[in-house]
């Protein structure tokens, strides 16, 4: 088993990093990654600390993205927004990829009613627009990191679960499957043992992309004002203050654009580039 496993990471590894576009985006990944666990050792200044004798300044010397309205500087918001952008990218995913693949599981190994049921559910779920939903909790919350990690989360574990149900359906019905039945494998040993490892590959390229929607869905609610609320620094609300000052003061708006930017392509990247990697019919 232990061989097999090595064996199946060998080929994935090997098949992964021929996609140019894949490391690259890995890459930036790790960097970003990086950038936010040090940013309180990277960072110029303190994020928060307001000067009023540079209000506004161009990028410089002194303030490479420049300052805000306040005289904060701009690198240094944005290098600890990092920590907040990925953090809900991460504990949001978690969140949702965890439910997914408990239902999607429970639906493809038992079927029947158990499968009609959670179906049912995910359709209707998948019948409310998710960004509109998280609105109409989010404005009946008080704003917050947690609960936007959660809503996002709870709000998007739907295309997991069918992934999940689709592989179960097939995997169960393999000889090993029967043979642990036939030796009186419980099903949770079944489900959790032989199945949920087989299963896990769509599950890793859902999760790679949900992070980069995740980035980008508190980007938007905090752009709206609902999300991460100020003084704590967000890409999002970096933005919000920048759409009053665009005429003269451009850089509020384009770097905390261009990190937006970046970012959510790499995760894009990285997941195209594992689905790939997993997928022994493209060629490469």
């Amino acid at each position: 088993m232990a061989f097999r496993h090595s064996y199946f990471y060998a080929v994935f590894w090997q098949r992964f990093k021929r996609n140019r576009l894949a490391m690259a985006g890995a890459t930036v990944v790790a960097l970003l990654f990086l950038l936010s666990l040090s940013a309180s050792f990277l960072a110029p200044y303190d994020p928060n600390s307001i000067n009023a004798w540079s209000v506004l300044s161009p990028p410089s010397r002194q303030h490479w993205f420049g300052t805000d309205e306040l005289g904060r500087d701009v690198l240094s918001r944005i290098m600890y927004g990092a920590r907040i952008s990925l953090k809900v990218g991460f504990v949001a995913v978690g969140i949702a990829v965890s439910i997914g693949t408990v239902v999607g599981l429970v639906s493809g190994y038992y079927s029947g009613l158990a499968d009609a049921a959670l179906m049912r559910f995910v359709d209707i779920m998948l019948c409310f627009p998710a960004f509109f939903l998280i609105l109409a909790v989010i404005t009946i919350r008080e704003p917050s990191i947690w609960n936007i990690m959660i809503v996002i989360g709870l709000t998007g574990w739907m295309g997991v679960a069918r992934l999940v149900r689709a592989e179960t359906l097939s995997i169960r019905e393999m000889d090993y499957i029967l043979a642990a039945r036939c030796i009186g494998c419980s099903d949770a040993r079944i489900i959790f043992r032989h199945i949920l490892p087989n299963a896990i590959s769509p599950v890793l390229v859902s999760a790679s992309l949900g992070v980069a929607g995740a980035i980008l869905t508190e980007s938007a609610l905090s752009f709206l004002g609902i999300g991460v609320l100020p003084p704590t620094p967000s890409w999002g609300n970096i933005l919000t203050s920048g759409k009053d000052f665009i005429e003269f003061a451009w850089w509020l708006s384009l770097f905390p654009g261009l990190s937006i930017l970046i970012t959510v392509l790499a995760y894009n990247l990285l997941g195209e580039g594992i689905r790939d990697a997993l997928d022994p019919r493209v060629k490469r």
